[in-house]
């Protein structure tokens, strides 16, 4: 994740509406987490890398370690999370992997960095993964939203992530606060919660019930909700079509392997025209801004970078 400043070049601070957190009652940390990001946005780019300290080139789990800090002598800035990993695994697996998740958020935290969690869910009605799959994977999106047949046991699912949110514990006594970024690359047919798998309505009302039912049923406190489709859009109209509403985001982002070289291909202009879209609506709205995903595995191009 990126948290950039070149996405909104045009315009002022004193332009943008007032940054309201959704959580009307969210931490002090939290919320001081939320000011420092829209003022070092002004200065610069917070750079983040997945996964940096729980594995990397030729290593797993070394504690203090991560390839960026190995090249650069500093971690990144943004480390990203997964909460997927909480599902479809046994009782004593789930303990085991929400305490290396525990962990690596709190470490993050306790130097000073950010931390950013996406959740690879897996479908909670049939067992196929996170993923799509044709044949035998069950649309669940009109099953667990308000009035479906799933949707006690989503709640169930949600608690479950409210559990990991109270045990963030800092080193000062004080709950961590994270970004949290569900159902992302909703614009794309891969994932169960996709654009094809589901109405533009069914989402924005899993969307509404999931960031409601954490603040004002699980009183979760340390959420930062992130918005994040991947980069189908060539504008605004297209960039919002499931977007939920102001009232329920804190930050708009976006995914974009496709333009950096993925398959060989690279258009930059259209990457950047895409990133100007979000830092023009995140300005008018009062919205953080974020560049949420990108990258290019193997690295064939040298000068990637």
């Amino acid at each position: 994740m990126l948290i950039p400043a070149l996405v909104s070049a045009k315009g002022t601070q004193q332009e943008t509406p007032e940054k309201k957190l959704v959580t009307t009652n969210a931490t002090i940390e939290t919320k001081n987490l939320y000011r420092n990001m829209d003022l070092l946005s002004v200065r610069g780019v917070m750079f983040g890398h997945q996964d940096a300290t729980f594995y990397g080139h030729g290593w797993t789990d070394e504690p203090g370690r991560s390839d960026v800090k190995s090249v650069t002598g500093s971690h990144p800035a943004v480390i990203g999370i997964d909460f997927g990993g909480l599902g479809s695994r046994s009782d004593s697996q789930r303990l085991v992997y929400k305490s290396r998740l525990v962990k690596n958020i709190t470490d993050t935290y306790n130097r000073g960095g950010v931390v950013t969690v996406a959740w690879h869910f897996n479908n909670p009605v049939s067992p196929t993964g996170f993923y799509w799959n044709d044949s035998t994977a069950v649309a669940a999106m009109p099953l667990i939203i308000p009035g479906g047949a799933a949707n006690e046991k989503y709640k169930k699912i949600l608690a479950g992530i409210a559990e990991v949110a109270r045990e963030l514990i800092g080193k000062d006594g004080k709950l961590v606060p994270v970004i949290f970024r569900p159902f992302h690359e909703m614009d794309g047919d891969w994932f169960w919660w996709g654009n094809t798998h589901c109405t533009a309505a069914e989402f924005k009302t899993l969307w509404q019930f999931t960031v409601s039912f954490l603040k004002d049923t699980l009183k979760v406190r340390n959420f930062i909700y992130a918005f994040s489709p991947d980069c189908r859009f060539t504008s605004e109209a297209e960039f919002l079509e499931r977007y939920p509403g102001d009232a329920w985001v804190d930050m708009i982002g976006m995914d974009n392997y496709h333009d950096f070289g993925r398959d060989g291909r690279y258009d930059l202009p259209a990457a950047v025209a895409k990133l100007r879209i979000l830092g023009d609506y995140a300005r008018r709205s009062g919205k953080l801004v974020a560049f949420t995903e990108t990258g290019l595995e193997g690295i064939p191009e040298k000068a990637w970078w």
